[in-house]
């Protein structure tokens, strides 16, 4: 049977599976386009009027054939093309991109030089093979996708700013018995069988649009922006950590247009083929992110959504859809669906500690951070979940520690370094970064750290002018040096130094006992309450490969200072190791507005530098077409290494892999009971690794076959309990993904 049947919540009902229903939660998304002689955005103009229901959408590909409408203004293009390489040379991983390590090549991504790329998408233009500005967008948000950097982006408004695309089928990639290779199933048929309200047997996906559903797949995911292939695999399926994330997550997974898979144009349809030999066709819709209203052409869109680039300033937003018409997604319950109660339950289910409640488990403590906050509001309320958890979990004889961070896109930085030191408290976290050296970082350096040098360092805090200054960066004052000394001057922590042939520099670490801390870094790093004494070897890091940027940084830390393990889940449908960390491996993000605002300070505080090439950052308009942009300004580096490589050209596969389980994609203490059981019990359930510390080191094994049925729960569920779990988790297809703007460890889903 394909995918599963729902007439009504209270029921599934197995129907024979040459004549498959779509639920009712699916059907009403589906749109029609009227057969009509207007243009494509008109007819769009036309539904959209005649549509009261919220989410409105219209069919994918009518908006696709909108979007193409939308006239280039090659003056406007090529302005965006030229300015563009003025935030790209603060790219830290700019010039190893164009030539990376041959074991990043062979086993991550290939190699990308950004700039040539721009050069080509202008040739492009000139040729007149781009006339669109979608066409233009779209070859910028590709170039820029192909670094796999999830810090690194620009999104020009015609692609993040009218449509979101969606698909209304959430999938997972699930092993039967967590030995079998994983195949790709229907999460309806998934929720069906794990609740035992269906009778037939599900069969799993073996095509999707006549392409074999692995290969299909893969390819798709390359969309993403992590650079782990597996992870980026992992990221296309319904995950319970990101859904505890509501919005702020990657929603039902890359498939259903969640995360980058938002911006994936479709065509109307997508056809699954089943190993059952029989087919289900489910129509793709697009979201409008903009009024249609007295929209008739694309030269009108264009009007509503495109910034007046004869001006200079910041873009106003767009004319939005009327709020009847857009989805607005319901709030995350307090208890995410799937998890249990929290022992220690955090903000906004950014931080969460539990107990797992088996036989078996009872010295075990689960600490999950889906991540690490990115608002002021909630930064001083994770530290502190963290803190009484730990605590909490010590006192009450727990001395196994689980950390789980899937779904882990980062946040504030400090928040990964004082997490480390409240499990460590006696190791200082490391953390060494570097900038990539340019013209623009070296003349701000000198005109911050001039000013800042002036006055004593703690004069900034009742001036919010110096102390914007000597909080920054470029004043050398306020950082350390890789052995944590202080820099003697601007040009000491600047270099240049030449590091395999690249300018870059130094090798600096936050100062955390500087007075500044709280204001550079939005927390202070106080560590733990008590001493307690978590031991490396009771200590395990539980991801799903989207672990980047912050929590990379914390894992990086967990890892080589603590000598902590790791556990992987999930990756493609093989018996090779993967890696934990998947996502961005950079230390900072910094958006492009925050970036040009540092040039015309530094003018602001020297005026001989207007004639510099500060001066071409002052009239910037790039900005202005901006859905969403970043840049990755700092390399993370680890510590005694000399190679000088980035942390992000470095391929490390994670102790121990483990499968997703059918049971593992509605309980996420099934997830913990595994890791476990891997790590402290029996290391043969890893798959081709060497599990935990304890075991002996443990052969690669053969496959045991593909999956090919769904394996019921454990145990039995009270029929009106299962109801409850399932419309907890059918609810959670209407989520929604939005991006979040930040300026520091926070990679973008």
């Amino acid at each position: 049977m394909p995918f599963p049947i729902m007439v009504a919540l209270a029921t599934l009902i197995a129907l024979a599976a040459a004549t498959p229903t779509i639920p009712a939660s699916i059907h009403d998304r589906q749109q029609e386009a009227p057969t009509s002689t207007l243009a494509p955005c008109a007819q769009v103009s036309v539904i959209l009027a005649n549509n009261n229901k919220a989410p409105a959408t219209v069919p994918a590909d009518l908006a696709y054939e909108c979007l193409g409408t939308i006239p280039l203004n090659v003056t406007s293009a090529k302005a965006i093309l030229f300015e563009i390489p003025l935030y790209l040379n603060w790219q830290s991983t700019l010039d190893v991109l164009k030539n990376p390590p041959a074991e990043y090549v062979e086993k991550v991504q290939a190699p990308v030089d950004i700039l040539a790329g721009l050069d080509v998408i202008s040739e492009s233009i000139d040729s007149g093979d781009i006339t669109s500005e979608y066409q233009f967008g779209w070859q910028l948000y590709k170039l820029f996708g192909e670094a796999h950097d999830g810090h690194l982006a620009f999104i020009l408004d015609v692609i993040g700013s009218v449509f979101l695309f969606s698909r209304p089928l959430p999938l997972v990639s699930v092993s039967e018995d967590g030995k079998k290779l994983p195949a790709v199933f229907s999460y309806y048929d998934v929720l069906g069988v794990q609740f035992k309200n269906v009778s037939y047997t599900p069969s799993h996906i073996v095509k999707i649009d006549g392409t074999d559903v692995n290969e299909y797949l893969e390819n798709l995911s390359q969309d993403g922006s992590l650079q782990d292939r597996d992870a980026l695999y992992n990221n296309l399926f319904y995950n319970l950590a990101q859904i505890s994330l509501g919005s702020s997550g990657t929603g039902t997974g890359m498939f259903t247009g969640g995360g980058r898979g938002r911006f994936s144009p479709l065509a109307a349809n997508t056809t699954l083929d089943f190993a059952n030999s029989s087919t289900t066709v489910i129509q793709n819709y697009a979201r409008p992110q903009v009024s249609f209203t007295n929209v008739t052409s694309g030269e009108d869109l264009r009007r509503k959504i495109v910034y007046d680039e004869g001006s200079v300033g910041v873009s106003p937003p767009p004319e939005k859809v009327n709020p009847t018409q857009q989805s607005v997604p319901e709030e995350v319950a307090a208890i995410p669906p799937g998890y249990p109660a929290p022992v220690v339950p955090g903000p906004s289910n950014l931080i969460n500690g539990f107990y797992i409640n088996a036989p078996g488990y009872e010295d075990v403590a689960v600490l999950a951070v889906p991540n690490f906050v990115s608002s002021s509001y909630n930064e001083l309320r994770f530290q502190a979940a963290s803190k009484q958890f730990l605590a909490k979990a010590w006192s009450e004889g727990k001395t196994k520690l689980i950390i789980d961070v899937q779904a882990n896109g980062g946040g504030t930085i400090l928040q990964g370094y004082d997490l480390f030191r409240q499990i460590f408290p006696n190791t200082d976290p490391y953390g060494g970064n570097r900038f990539r050296y340019n013209a623009a970082f070296e003349l701000v350096g000198q005109a911050y750290s001039e000013v800042a040098s002036q006055y004593p360092r703690d004069a900034g805090l009742t001036n919010y002018t110096l102390r914007s200054i000597q909080t920054s960066y470029f004043d050398y004052h306020g950082d350390m040096t890789a052995d944590g000394k202080p820099f003697e001057s601007w040009h000491q922590k600047a270099g240049p130094y030449d590091v395999n042939g690249n300018s870059y520099g130094a090798v600096t670490r936050w100062n955390l006992t500087d007075i500044y801390l709280p204001y550079q870094g939005g927390i202070n790093v106080t560590g733990p309450s008590n001493l307690t004494r978590w031991q490396p070897e009771n200590v395990v890091l539980l991801t799903d490969g989207y672990c980047a940027s912050t929590c990379a940084l914390f894992a990086e830390m967990l890892t080589q200072q603590g000598r902590v393990k790791t556990i992987a889940l999930g990756g493609r449908s093989n018996a090779k190791k993967i890696q934990a960390v998947g996502g961005v491996k950079g230390a900072n993000v910094y958006q492009w507005g925050f970036i040009r605002e540092f040039p015309r300070s530094a003018i602001s505080l020297n005026v001989t530098l207007q004639d510099s090439v500060l001066k071409e950052y002052e009239f910037s308009r790039v900005i202005s077409r901006s859905y969403s942009d970043g840049i990755n300004v700092r390399d993370a580096i680890r510590k005694g290494d000399d190679s000088g490589l980035a942390l992000q050209f470095k391929y490390e596969e994670a102790d121990c892999r483990l499968y997703y389980t059918p049971e593992m994609t509605v309980s996420a203490a099934a997830i913990w009971k595994a890791a476990a059981d891997a790590q402290w019990s029996d290391s043969s359930k890893c798959i081709g690794s060497t599990g935990g510390y304890h075991s002996p080191p443990y052969a690669k094994r053969a496959s045991r076959g593909e999956t090919t049925t769904l394996s019921p729960a454990r145990g039995q569920i009270h029929a009106a309990q299962a109801l409850k779990q399932f419309q907890a988790l059918e609810n959670t297809f209407s989520i929604e993904t939005e991006i979040q703007p930040s300026c520091d460890g926070f990679m973008q889903p």
